[in-house]
This record gives structure tokens, C-alpha cells and sequence, in this order.
């Protein structure tokens, strides 16, 4: 049995799947949407979300901002420490 939803030859995930694929909490998911980072779509009648797994494969390979080499210092490196 395979892990996703196929829907006219894309495959989709639940919200909870995306959410532990990601893994973030279904709400940081549910920002992620609102902002725009990711699409959802709705599967049928119902409230139930979809997110295609192309989308969440793209923001795993995103390189968060904190692990991104700086050309700036550490502030550690030149604030003096005072006691």
C-alpha cells in the first residue's frame, strides 16, 4: 500500500503525513499554506487537506537560514565579555 493519495496522476498526503514528512507540528503546516509556502487543497465535500508530495519534497531540500554559512562573525567572536 503506498503512503499517498493519487489524484489524476499527482500524488497528494494528508495533512498529519506532511506534517511528519516535514517534521513540523500540523499547525506549522498549516502556516506554511497560509503564507503561501505550500499549497493545500481540499478533497472533496469535507474539510480534509491535501499536499502534494512534490511541494513537500521542494521544501526538504530548502536550506534553513540558521545552518547557511554567514560572511558575518559570531557576536561570541568580537562583543567583549563583561563579568
Amino acid at each position: 500500500m503506498r503512503p499517498w493519495i493519487e489524484i489524476d496522476g499527482e500524488e497528494y498526503v494528508t495533512a498529519s503525513e506532511a506534517a511528519a514528512l516535514l517534521g513540523v507540528k500540523v499547525d506549522t503546516l498549516y502556516a506554511y499554506a497560509s503564507r503561501g509556502r505550500i499549497r493545500s487543497f481540499r478533497q472533496g465535500s469535507k474539510r480534509r487537506r491535501l499536499y502534494r508530495r512534490d511541494e513537500i519534497a521542494a521544501l526538504l531540500e530548502v536550506v534553513p537560514a540558521r545552518t547557511r554559512t554567514s560572511s558575518l562573525p559570531l557576536a561570541e567572536d568580537w562583543i567583549p565579555l563583561t563579568c
